[in-house]
């Protein structure tokens, strides 16, 4: 990409005809007759749309429509992606997630031209989804991908809008209308399980997962906590993240902190007030003087501390969690807190036949996936609380969303109370 200009084209004047003529990116574009209405409207207009915009190399008018492969334009619109769905600086999971849609797209009609993608095409993509082992949700929200580049492409007139329109037809696969799997719902986890998992967590983890079972808020904002968001001039102090999911809807996101909470928060905000208070790098000295603690080899016999760590190694401790980071530690608790049974674990697969190791990997599996949590969980588990307690206004209020139905999807209905009012009037 070129460098723009320091100062604005000139409207200038082509003497030997007698035409207004401006010169944009070392082009000279002929306005029509100098000083006439016209040609100082259309001087506006490239100014507008030829300097002012970041210049996009998309194809020339006469190819677009007729050569434009499904390829090729799915390559303008994952550009396009990584440059508009970021955060903090930073690109989001939805590239991620545009990028596995188109890749299955192109996977069956790559070379196909744009404007022959058809509704019935699409469908056979969406039944890939379903083949592939996906479920409802994750298929319509791929197919739903697609038809957005396909949008996309209307906007930037790269396809006629009428190959838009066909596929905006394709309505989602609906939940019993299909033979497609349905996700599991989030569920809460109990105090119980949280408990037997803290015995396992480093300290710093440990005042995350405790923080965010008080706040309810959601695991990014737990991940990104800093000092300086933190307004404590009150007695309920109040915690400012300085990005969150929705900031791109202009919504203001406030978590408050009572007094459980600040006991929890008020050790980790000692330290610069720009830092993050939920260090990777904290964790991992912490386990480095346990272990140290936990020697028996005299310090003058065997390794001396620090001399048997990878010189370059692959992975090192960032400055501060991620949410996947984040989760990845509580999985390792819950597979400490609650181990294999001696049954499903696999001692020396030498003794045993193929079909035996398969069938105590399938069974480790969803023991596995039974025993997990994950930070979402304890969001879905203070919801809940809440809703309980101080009704569907508060629960919303305190989670940060703008629509009450967002909150029930989080908050699991108290059916108790239904059952008392049958039992006094049922």
């Amino acid at each position: 990409m070129f460098d723009r200009p320091r100062q604005v084209p000139a409207y200038r004047h082509y003497k030997p005809k007698n035409l207004a003529v401006v010169r944009i990116h070392g082009q000279d574009f002929y306005l029509g007759p100098y000083g006439s209405p016209a040609s100082w409207e259309k001087y506006h207009r490239l100014i507008a749309e030829r300097f002012y915009s970041d210049p996009v190399e998309l194809p020339k008018p006469d190819e677009r429509i007729a050569s434009l492969t499904l390829k090729e334009l799915s390559l303008h619109f994952f550009t396009y992606c990584e440059g508009y769905y970021r955060r903090d600086g930073k690109a989001t999971s939805e590239v991620v997630c545009v990028q596995q849609a188109l890749r299955r797209l192109l996977k069956l009609f790559g070379d196909l031209p744009a404007i022959e993608f058809s509704p019935s095409k699409l469908k056979l993509v969406r039944d890939e989804f379903v083949r592939d082992g996906h479920c409802r949700s994750v298929v319509n929200n791929n197919i739903s991908r697609i038809k957005r580049m396909f949008r996309w492409a209307v906007e930037n007139e790269l396809i006629p809008v009428a190959v838009h329109q066909a596929l905006a037809t394709v309505s989602g696969l609906k939940k019993g209308r299909s033979d497609v799997r349905e996700s599991a719902p989030i569920a809460s986890v109990s105090d119980a399980a949280i408990e037997a998992t803290l015995r396992y967590l480093t300290p710093t983890v440990e005042a995350m997962v405790r923080l965010q079972r008080l706040t309810g808020c959601r695991p990014g904002e737990i991940c990104i906590l800093r000092p300086v968001d933190v307004e404590r001039s009150e007695d309920i102090w109040c915690y400012t993240p300085r990005c969150h999911k929705t900031a791109h809807h202009d919504i203001e996101r406030r978590i408050f902190l009572g007094p459980r909470a600040q006991a929890i928060l008020r050790p980790w905000l000692d330290r610069d007030s720009e830092t993050f208070c939920f260090s990777p790098l904290e964790a991992v000295a912490h386990q480095r003087s346990l272990k140290a603690s936990r020697r028996r080899t005299p310090l003058d016999r065997g390794n001396r501390a620090g001399t048997n760590r990878k010189a370059k190694p692959k992975r090192t401790a960032g400055d501060r969690y991620t949410t996947t980071s984040y989760r990845r530690s509580i999985e390792r608790a819950c597979d400490l807190a609650f181990p294999l049974p001696p049954e499903l674990v696999i001692a020396t697969a030498a003794e045993l036949t193929d079909a035996e190791i398969l069938r105590r990997e399938t069974l480790a599996l969803e023991w596995r996936r039974r025993h997990r949590w994950h930070p979402n969980q304890l969001r879905h588990t203070r919801a809940t609380e809440l809703r309980k307690v101080h009704g569907l206004d508060g629960a919303q209020v305190v989670l940060g969303h703008s629509e009450a139905f967002v909150t029930q999807i989080y908050a699991e209905r108290d059916f108790s109370k239904a059952a008392d009012i049958m039992r006094q009037s049922g």
